[in-house]
């Protein structure tokens, strides 16, 4: 039945799109007959509703707190704004700068050059495997650079910047009508460039430049960008996803900014309700997305912390178990981080983000803490080593900014933590952190964003990653290195007779089986020991059914990681155990049979080495030329170590992981742990 309302829906759409195009916004009340200059005044005075408490006086805040608080961010963001009004160019996901054009063409592939057509937006085939990623495009249209010309704006209050937003807007509305293209074809990335056109609007309201015929086209924009995301919501009964909770939010951020407009309070109500629908179907009980994703994690993470912060500003309540929920999100980030700052990219990440004021990679989500830490006075959110991020003052204000600096700096180091709902189990000590991954598919079984790692680890130690998942590089441009990026072969675990531990198909890159689901066994943390042990049952669907059991062992006293791998079953199979390298290090096999790896410098080094529990051998290690990728659309070469053997089940095989720092010995590193773990009961269990 839904799915008929939907084609009657688009059946009417199709039919109406130039009419809705052609059609100026739709005022309430009072606003519809107002003269077109006492609206430009209106605008240009009001002071209800108010924006994010750092967008809604800019002129005060950041323009007198930016340049003192931030020097080199302010100097790189008035050169980015220089450079978009001199040259229309600026960064794109991981792409890095790319001239668009004046004005830009707003339909063409930064990726590819392929150039979209102007057809009706269900029309449109999205999957086309010849190179073209409309996620990129989409980036591009969301128009976030007109942030940043906002925010130089605000600054500097150098009209080419406000000249330079007006004309973006008003080629961007006459090259994109209503309903066509691809532009239009996700009600997400409607929301979105909504979002960042109110931010932008929020700034530039004040400028000379906005005049009768302006501020109509961005009226028009806005209720054109509102009536679309009601009539083509991403909503599905059998699961939600970060792309509905995307168009409430969009709704819910157009209604409460734009009072003005027919449809507002419908559109704030309908929306406010939706989202924190949305945050009990989403966010697990221990704090985690559930898309088994960190990068969506920190996508939706925005979604709620900035929607949040706008109803606060605007006295619109929110009942307090949202806000715990919110803040249980924030913990999920502080645990999850690695010493050196940089998140673990578990399942896909695209590098997405709500209301971008600084250009952030995929594995960057410490900037969110210090926004939790002021919202919620909390200072364990207030990690050292985390500086100041111009995201506090333009989305939490002057005075939060006052009141983080204030916060006492959190002085205890950070500890193992689990979290059994998403999967996720830290062992850390100090500087150093083992990540176990024992997540399921996502989305309840549905999965379209989680990987093949299940059972897999992230080692970081001596201030680096060493052993890290390679992360997602692209989705639709490439669908064999889509294929590749998220298989069990691309992940630090185990991989039986070349099989994936769920079922994926290469031609539907947004579709993951659910056969692995992992259970944990055991899991205890002291003051000297970590234990944590899961299996999981991928490789139950082969002709001779497979199990997968690993336990992993922290020495925090003599500072190794002891991994355990069991595989039961009947038969022979070819196992294959590997470790994935971050991009940037060198990795040796040494004549003791032990992986090395190590940064250029040779400063800090991990040590891997292997051992058998029964009879067979699984050879020396090889290395495997992959790669990593920390951004979306770039990758990076890496390497792998891969042992690999033909064996009857069931077959063990166990290692040894010993972070090696500046300044320790490694023989006697090495006796260390090989001792320990002769005499440990633990060690001889293994």
């Amino acid at each position: 039945m839904r799915r008929t309302g939907v084609a009657i829906r688009r059946w009417h759409e199709r039919g109406m799109v130039r009419r809705w195009d052609a059609q100026s916004a739709r005022l309430r009340g009072p606003f519809s007959g107002m003269e077109a200059a006492t609206l430009v005044a209106h605008f240009q005075r009001r002071t209800e509703p108010r924006f994010l408490p750092g967008f809604s006086e800019p002129h005060i805040a950041p323009a007198s707190l930016e340049p003192t608080l931030l020097p080199n961010e302010t100097a790189t963001l008035i050169s980015a704004a220089e450079l978009i009004v001199a040259d229309s160019r600026w960064p794109l996901l991981g792409l890095g700068e790319i001239a668009f054009g004046s004005p830009p063409n707003w339909h063409r592939d930064p990726l590819s050059g392929y150039l979209w057509p102007l057809e009706y937006h269900a029309d449109l085939n999205l999957l086309r495997n010849d190179g073209s990623d409309v996620r990129t495009l989409w980036e591009l249209n969301r128009l976030s650079h007109l942030v940043t010309l906002a925010r130089a704006y605000a600054v500097t209050n150098d009209e080419r910047f406000s000249g330079e937003f007006f004309r973006h807007v008003a080629s961007w509305h006459s090259h994109n009508p209503y309903g066509r293209g691809a532009n239009w074809t996700s009600a997400m990335e409607v929301s979105l460039r909504a979002m960042n056109l109110l931010g932008a609007f929020e700034v530039f309201r004040r400028s000379d430049w906005l005049d009768e015929t302006t501020l109509a086209t961005l009226l028009a924009l806005f209720d054109h960008h509102g009536r679309f995301i009601r009539q083509n919501l991403e909503f599905s009964y059998l699961a939600t996803s970060n792309h509905y909770l995307s168009n409430v939010v969009g709704l819910l951020w157009l209604g409460v900014m734009l009072p003005e407009l027919e449809k507002a309070e419908e559109w704030r109500d309908f929306g406010l309700r939706r989202v924190l629908q949305e945050m009990d179907r989403q966010v697990l009980a221990d704090g985690a997305d559930f898309e088994a994703s960190t990068g969506y994690h920190r996508f939706v993470l925005e979604l709620f912390l900035y929607s949040f912060i706008l109803c606060r500003t605007n006295a619109i309540e929110i009942e307090e178990r949202y806000w715990k929920t919110l803040h249980q999100m924030l913990e999920f980030v502080c645990a999850y981080l690695r010493p050196d700052g940089n998140a673990p990219l578990i399942g896909d990440s695209d590098g997405g983000q709500v209301l971008p004021i600084s250009n952030r990679s995929a594995d960057d989500h410490a900037y969110l803490l210090p926004l939790g830490a002021v919202v919620f006075n909390d200072p364990r959110l207030k990690l050292p080593k985390i500086p100041i991020p111009p995201e506090l003052l333009w989305i939490t204000g002057e005075q939060a900014v006052r009141e983080y600096e204030g916060l006492m700096t959190a002085t205890r180091p950070a500890g193992s933590h689990a979290f059994p709902d998403a999967g996720v189990y830290v062992l850390r000590d100090n500087d150093l952190y083992l990540l176990f991954n024992a997540g399921g598919a996502g989305i309840t079984g549905r999965g379209s964003h989680g990987h093949n790692d299940a059972l897999s680890i992230e080692v970081s130690a001596c201030g680096r990653g060493f052993i890290v998942d390679p992360g997602t590089y692209v989705y639709t441009a490439n669908l064999r290195q889509r294929h590749l990026f998220r298989s069990t072969a691309y992940h630090s675990t185990v991989q039986i007779d070349g099989a994936e531990q769920n079922t994926t198909e290469e031609q539907t890159p947004f579709v993951i089986g659910d056969e692995a689901q992992p259970r944990v066994l055991e899991w205890e943390t002291g003051p000297e020991l970590d234990i944590i042990e899961a299996e999981h049952y991928g490789y139950r669907r082969l002709l001779q059914p497979v199990t997968h059991r690993r336990r992993v062992v922290f020495n925090k006293r003599q500072r190794y990681w002891f991994v355990s791998d069991q595989i039961t079953g009947a038969g022979e199979h070819e196992l294959t155990f590997r470790f994935h390298f971050g991009s940037g290090l060198v990795a040796s096999v040494r004549s003791d049979a032990f992986v090395e790896v190590c940064d250029k410098m040779k400063s800090a080094k991990l040590l891997i080495g292997a051992s058998k529990q029964n009879e067979g051998s699984a050879g020396p290690p090889e290395l495997e030329a992959c790669f990593s990728s920390r951004d979306y659309g770039i990758k990076q070469p890496s390497l792998s170590a891969c042992w690999s053997l033909r064996t009857e089940l069931p077959f063990g095989l166990s290692f040894v992981i010993i972070p090696i720092c500046a300044g320790e010995d490694e023989f006697e590193r090495l006796r260390l742990a090989r001792d320990t773990n002769r005499q440990s009961p633990i060690g001889n269990r293994q």
